[in-house]
C-alpha cells in the first residue's frame, strides 16, 4: 500500500499528460507530421523497437560513462581545493569561467579534437556534470561545521584525519544533491553531442527523423530518453539513500 501511495502521484500526472495531449491533437485536428498523437507514436516506439533500442543503448553507455568519470573528477577537485589554498585561488576563478562559456558552444570544439565517436559525447556528458560536483562537493568540505574541526585539532588529529573522518563524511548530503544533479544533467551533454555530430544515438536518430519530417519517430526516441533519464535519476537517487549516511528517509517526508 505504501509503495502505490508513492507511484500514484505519478502515474497520474503521466496519464494526465497523455490525455491531455490526445485532446490537444483531436480538438485541433492537427497534422501527424506536427504533432503525431500518442497512439500513433506508441505504435512507432513497437514498430521501431530494434532501431530505437539500438541507439538508445549507445546513448546510455555515453551517459553512465560520462556521469562516472565526470563524478570522479569533480570529487577530486574539490578535494585539492580543500586541501591545497594556494590552487584554491588560481582554480576557483577558472571554474566559474568556464561556467560563463555555453556547452553547445563547445560541442564543435570537441567534435573537431576527438571526433565523432562515443568519446566526444562522453566528454561532452562529463562537462557538463563536472561542475555541479564539484561546487557541491567542495561546498560540503568547506561548510564542515568548526566546532568539530576544533575539537579533533585539541584532540591531536592529523589534516588527513579531520579530512577522512570529519570533512568528508559531513560533506556527503551536499555530495548527494551534487550527484542528483548530475544524474539529470548528463543525458542533456550525450544528446548535445550527438546533435553536433555522430553517426548513432538517440540524438542523431532524432535528427535523422526530423531531417526526413518522421515526427512520430523523432517523438519516440525522445519518449526513450525521458525514459532513460528518469530511471537513471531515481537510481542514482536510490543508491545516495542506500550508501550514503545522512540521508533523508523518503517514508519520513510522507508522513
Amino acid at each position: 500500500m505504501h509503495r502505490w501511495s508513492l507511484f500514484a502521484p505519478a502515474l497520474l500526472g503521466i496519464t494526465l499528460l497523455v490525455v491531455g495531449w490526445q485532446l490537444l491533437v483531436m480538438l485541433f485536428d492537427l497534422p501527424r507530421y506536427i504533432l503525431p498523437g500518442p497512439e500513433r507514436v506508441a505504435m512507432t516506439l513497437w514498430a521501431n523497437r530494434v532501431l530505437l533500442l539500438h541507439h538508445g543503448m549507445i546513448t546510455l553507455v555515453e551517459i553512465m560513462v560520462g556521469f562516472c568519470l565526470g563524478v570522479l573528477l569533480g570529487v577530486m577537485t574539490a578535494l585539492a581545493l580543500i586541501i591545497m589554498p594556494t590552487l584554491r585561488r588560481t582554480l576557483l576563478p577558472l571554474l566559474l569561467i568556464t561556467q560563463a562559456i555555453p556547452v553547445f558552444a563547445l560541442a564543435p570544439i570537441l567534435m573537431l579534437w576527438f571526433g565523432y565517436g562515443m568519446l566526444s559525447k562522453i566528454i561532452m556528458a562529463m562537462l557538463i556534470i563536472y561542475f555541479p560536483v564539484t561546487s557541491n562537493s567542495y561546498d560540503g568540505l568547506r561548510q564542515t561545521p568548526q566546532e568539530w574541526l576544533d575539537l579533533s585539532t585539541t584532540m591531536g588529529a592529523t589534516s588527513l584525519r579531520r579530512l577522512w573522518y570529519i570533512r568528508i563524511p559531513a560533506a556527503l548530503p551536499s555530495f548527494a544533491s551534487g550527484l542528483r544533479m548530475a544524474a539529470t544533467a548528463a543525458p542533456i551533454g550525450a544528446v548535445i553531442g550527438e546533435w553536433v555530430g555522430s553517426s548513432a544515438g538517440l540524438g542523431y536518430l532524432m535528427l535523422q527523423a526530423n531531417g526526413r519530417m518522421q515526427t512520430d519517430l523523432m517523438f519516440a526516441a525522445l519518449v526513450v530518453l525521458v525514459i532513460f533519464a528518469v530511471a537513471f535519476y531515481f537510481l542514482v537517487d536510490g543508491l545516495c539513500r542506500r550508501l550514503l549516511p545522512w540521508q533523508p528517509d523518503r517514508r519520513h517526508n510522507d508522513d
